[in-house]
């Protein structure tokens, strides 16, 4: 900072210098070489010196708009100018980057809102789905057409009909009845998402002479599908197990059914019958019952476990009868994931209540899926109410179904129009 004193003496210094030159002006004009000339020479050279000095201590730089200071308050200055100028840009970087994650905050609570908002609207949705017909239910097609070139439908259900080596002449009368063969059954999986298979496992002896018999028979028609199973009455339970396991890691279908060789099937009704519960994510359906738990040997049905269910007389839980039952991707795969956990009772049908009963399930009790054999599912049939499934409660199936089941199917049968026509 300039000081008054400092001021004072440098204008002190420039009026002797003009009153010097003024004096001289006066007199006459200096010769080169006289001393007047070399006095004048060193008063300009010492004034010089002086104004020289005092600038190189003080002077105004030119963006301090005429304040004068000095050089090295200057440069602290401007140093101490940068460094706030830092700050400055970091707290406008700090308040940038707290905007954005106020941003991102908003963002993060709309989206929460909005889970929130469809979670609250979607179970009327599904109800208003669920009563749809079926021909408003969206077609679920997929594309395989680098390898095949033609549409293939994503799986709707499979279908596993239960048989054993001595079935050959109830697996042929299906196929003459309810089942389609050859290119049909290969349509059938392509344009309706429906695969239905005669499910067989391997004898106690390893390549014998019927399980060389099964497997030319599946080269003839292609409809078998072999479980890593050991065939015998009384595992029908682990056979169930076998079969979910094996579908599921073939189909990742809507449903898994389940039906025996001796029942009559309308594919169409079935389908039709399912596809009103495609919403939900675990259902179980079948024609559900609750018959006593048989604690006396050398009975039909024996539960050598009885006890587990009480006191004698006591009744099974509800659960689907063992001719035909249908249930749900979910629940297929749990049985498919858990089988080696999964309890055996002596009954195949008991043996599925049991896994399910203790899981969120809804039970649909589908009285359709078991009609009589004629004159009741004709009569069903004259008045629109086809049946899903006819057998007779007293055989546990059709009786003498390889001379019957044309009949039941004549009788019973649903219409090309209804499998062909249906929009799954």
């Amino acid at each position: 900072m300039v000081t008054p004193r400092k001021e004072m003496k440098t204008r002190r210094t420039r009026k002797w210098t003009e009153k010097v030159e003024e004096k001289l002006k006066e007199n006459n004009k200096a010769r080169p070489g006289s001393k007047v000339a070399g006095k004048i020479s060193w008063c300009k050279e010492r004034c010089t010196r002086i104004n020289n000095f005092f600038y190189r201590r003080i002077w105004a730089p030119p963006e301090s708009e005429g304040r004068i200071t000095f050089p090295r308050r200057y440069n602290q200055e401007k140093k101490l100018s940068s460094v706030s100028d830092d700050c400055e840009i970091k707290k406008i970087q700090e308040h940038d980057m707290l905007g954005e994650f106020n941003k991102a905050n908003e963002a993060i609570r709309s989206l929460d809102s909005s889970i929130a908002k469809i979670r609250f609207e979607l179970p009327s949705t599904k109800a208003f789905l669920g009563t749809r017909k079926m021909e408003d239910l969206p077609t679920m097609i997929t594309t395989d057409s680098a390898r095949t070139g033609i549409m293939i439908r994503k799986p709707f259900m499979v279908i596993g009909i239960n048989t054993a080596f001595s079935g050959r002449r109830r697996r042929d009368s299906i196929r003459e009845t309810w089942m389609p063969q050859g290119e049909k059954l290969l349509q059938l999986e392509q344009e309706k998402g429906i695969i239905v298979r005669f499910m067989i496992g391997h004898s106690a002896t390893s390549n014998s002479i019927l399980d060389r018999a099964v497997d030319l028979e599946d080269a003839q028609h292609k409809d078998i599908l072999r479980l890593d199973h050991i065939e015998g009455y009384h595992e029908l339970s682990a056979k169930t197990k076998a079969f979910f396991y094996t579908a599921v890691a073939q189909w990742d279908a809507e449903f898994y059914v389940k039906v025996d060789d001796d029942v009559h099937v309308n594919l169409g009704t079935l389908a039709a019958t399912l596809a009103k519960q495609r919403l939900k994510s675990r259902v179980y359906i079948g024609c559900m019952k609750s018959g006593p738990v048989l604690h006396r040997k050398n009975v039909k049905y024996h539960e050598p476990e009885f006890w587990k269910f009480g006191e004698a007389g006591n009744m099974y839980f509800r659960h689907a009868t063992g001719q035909i039952y249908a249930i749900s991707r979910d629940l297929a795969k749990y049985i498919a994931n858990n089988r080696p956990i999964l309890h055996k009772y002596a009954n195949e049908d008991v043996s599925l209540g049991a896994w399910l009963i203790g899981l969120e399930v809804e039970h649909i009790d589908e009285r359709s899926m078991c009609c009589g054999t004629p004159p009741e599912c004709e009569w069903k049939a004259q008045a629109g109410n086809v049946c899903v499934a006819s057998f007779e409660w007293t055989c546990s199936g059709i009786c003498r179904s390889v001379e019957r089941i044309k009949l039941v199917h004549a009788k019973c049968g649903e219409s090309s129009a209804t499998l062909w026509g249906a929009l799954l």
